[in-house]
């Protein structure tokens, strides 16, 4: 595995550290030398995280705070705690987010499960953040999207999926969202001067439970992940690459998106990827961007 640039004395917040990308980003990154933040909706499935990390890495500096992405007034109390400390927030890691569920369901806030987890509470987080952010000489904001963004639209129209749920499509439109919120952010911070580098990542296909636990919500019994005996799919450590190159390679650039290098995009080492076409347009970024400013009520700061 390539190794991680040292990150003593970097405060870094990781969405969704209790398992699968989240916690072997958090795990590399503490064992780099940060103070990492495990931003869990399950605070005891955090600690559990955290009690490996540490049982790894004996001198980790891990702590496990509550985070729920699919509800507005979480994410509102975790930024405060974050701001309470007034000290400088070097890395956001945002990397939580929910697949492919069955059938419609609604966040605390009445949006569509996957757009409000995997997209509006992010947009939120990273909006109410950025100043601690701010505070950093060189910050830097790495989002979590898919490779399946190439064929997600962004449904002005329906975008709550009111009618006709499909629970691919929607997962796509989430993560082209995501793509969409990386690079938005960039042009955010070119065009105000700021000192935050925006990038994006994705995994390729890379086995964690992620596959299963979207796909088993509202089902009786949970939903086996068949991916194993798949071709192009590689572990959690290769995996995690592209979004740890996102959040604090040495030589990544905002605007950029990074994933495997291997066969369609799948598997293999981190490289620059394509940028899909359906994520190249500014206004259609502006426009999502403002879309979100109003649901979720957050802005950048002035």
């Amino acid at each position: 595995m390539p190794q991680i640039p040292d990150q003593t004395g970097r405060r870094i917040v990781v969405t969704g550290a209790n398992s699968g990308t989240g916690k072997e980003t958090a795990t590399r990154l503490a064992a780099a030398g940060a103070s990492v933040v495990l931003a869990v909706r399950t605070t005891s499935k955090g600690d559990a995280a955290a009690a490996d990390i540490r049982a790894a890495h004996p001198s980790a500096d891990v702590e496990v705070r509550e985070l729920d992405l699919a509800d507005l007034a979480s994410v509102r109390r975790f930024a405060a705690g974050v701001l309470a400390e007034d000290r400088p927030l070097d890395v956001l890691v945002n990397n939580a987010g929910v697949m492919a569920p069955p059938k419609r369901f609604e966040t605390v806030d009445g949006f569509e499960l996957q757009l409000g987890t995997n997209f509006l509470g992010p947009f939120a987080l990273t909006n109410l953040l950025l100043p601690a952010l701010l505070r950093s000489p060189d910050a830097r904001v790495a989002t979590m999207s898919s490779i399946v963004a190439v064929g997600g639209r962004i449904r002005f129209d329906d975008l709550q999926w009111e009618r006709g749920y499909n629970g691919w499509r929607a997962y796509a439109q989430s993560k082209l969202a995501d793509l969409l919120l990386a690079l938005h952010l960039h042009r955010l911070t070119v065009e105000l001067d700021w000192p935050v580098t925006s990038t994006a990542a994705h995994p390729g296909y890379t086995r964690t439970n992620l596959q299963s636990a979207g796909r088993s919500l509202g089902r009786a019994k949970p939903v086996r992940s068949r991916n194993l005996a798949l071709p192009f799919t590689q572990d959690v450590e290769q995996g995690s690459e592209p979004l740890l190159y996102a959040a604090v390679g040495p030589n990544a650039v905002g605007g950029a998106y990074y994933g495997p290098s291997g066969p369609f995009g799948l598997v293999g080492p981190t490289t620059t990827a394509s940028i899909p076409g359906s994520a190249r347009s500014a206004d259609l970024a502006r426009s999502l961007w403002a879309v979100a400013e109003d649901l979720t009520g957050t802005t950048p700061p002035a």
